[in-house]
């Protein structure tokens, strides 16, 4: 019997092969997605599960690409770290997403979807104009966006922008890639960047935690239980592990502390383990480890099945309701 949820797909680069496998079971055990939300890797996730892939169909996609053409160089990225450093000055990124723009406007055309208009739900309320929201990062205006809703702001039309170009600003990594430059109606230049810098985890897209949703939203976010005890240990840092740490926290701050304040999210959420072990040896997954190999992402592949599975074995919609919607609701009439 198919079950109807919502999902929302955390950021987390390269490690979105692990959300794949999070889909991969939860399809196998009868779960099909509505509407879907997610910034940076979870923004291609959702994506392509809102034209129509399937979990299978997209870790098919996945163990195909070569993330190596992901880290597309400037001219100045031929010339070392020099070079970077220069790239970053003056192009505000080491590299392009253009290459990465192309490979999911190609996935997308299999499915005939191109634009926004290819997605509207065919009876909407509310949020659910569209069956596909992605975050991203004004850096200009200093603001959260989420489109395609809003595309308005910027002159366009949400019926008629690529789905492939709203992505590709969820997941310019700052500093990794060049901004993306979208012009207001007065033709100002507004620097978008990586959704995950002001909300990685956009849980709040699909459900306020105001009303009591028809069908499941399930989370799909990553976990390192290790991550704590690591920093710990860390009393000095060079200056690149220090900007890695600096947009990690930028990039969590927000939903941590809406998760923390949220009532029942960590309980519908699939975590997913971003360590590994390989030969013996325990090792983690960043989020712009494009080397990755196909033994790594097949082993982060099954973290996602095994997450999605132990999930399902304590998950139950009705008693989640009871407890964190209706019990709620109660005391509020009271």
């Amino acid at each position: 019997m198919k079950k109807r949820c919502d999902a929302v797909f955390e950021g987390g680069g390269v490690r979105g092969i692990g959300l794949v496998g999070a889909v991969y079971q939860m399809e196998r055990n009868g779960y099909t997605f509505e509407n879907v939300a997610g910034s940076s890797a979870g923004a291609i996730i959702a994506s392509l599960l809102a034209a129509g892939y399937t979990g299978e169909e997209i870790y098919d996609e996945m163990k195909r690409v070569n993330y190596f053409k992901f880290k597309e160089k400037h001219l100045l990225g031929y010339f070392g770290s020099v070079g970077k450093l220069l790239s970053i000055l003056f192009r505000f990124g080491i590299y392009s997403a253009d290459y990465f723009e192309q490979w999911l406007t190609e996935l997308l055309s299999k499915k005939g979807v191109y634009t926004f208009g290819d997605l509207k739900c065919g009876s909407h309320t509310g949020h659910c104009k569209y069956k596909l929201q992605v975050t991203a990062s004004d850096i200009t205006d200093e603001e959260l966006l989420v489109f395609p809703r809003d595309l308005h702001k910027f002159g366009i039309m949400a019926e008629t922008y690529p789905i492939a170009k709203a992505v590709r600003m969820s997941m310019s990594i700052p500093i990794f890639y060049k901004p993306f430059i979208l012009r207001d109606q007065s033709g100002k230049k507004h620097y978008i960047v990586d959704g995950g810098m002001l909300s990685n985890y956009p849980m709040w897209l699909l459900d306020e935690g105001t009303t009591e949703p028809q069908y499941p939203i399930i989370g799909f976010q990553f976990c390192d239980p290790k991550e704590c005890s690591t920093l710990c240990k860390c009393s000095r840092i060079n200056i690149i592990e220090y900007m890695r740490q600096l947009i990690s926290t930028m990039m969590d701050a927000r939903d941590k502390e809406y998760m923390a304040r949220s009532k029942g999210d960590l309980q519908r959420s699939i975590q997913i383990p971003v360590h590994i072990t390989v030969n013996g040896t325990d090792q983690k997954i960043r989020t712009t480890d494009f080397t990755i190999t196909l033994e790594e992402s097949q082993i982060l592949f099954q973290n996602g099945v095994n997450a999605a599975t132990e999930f399902l074995q304590r998950w139950n919609f009705d008693t989640w309701k009871q407890k964190y919607r209706l019990s709620e609701k109660n005391k509020t009439d009271r």
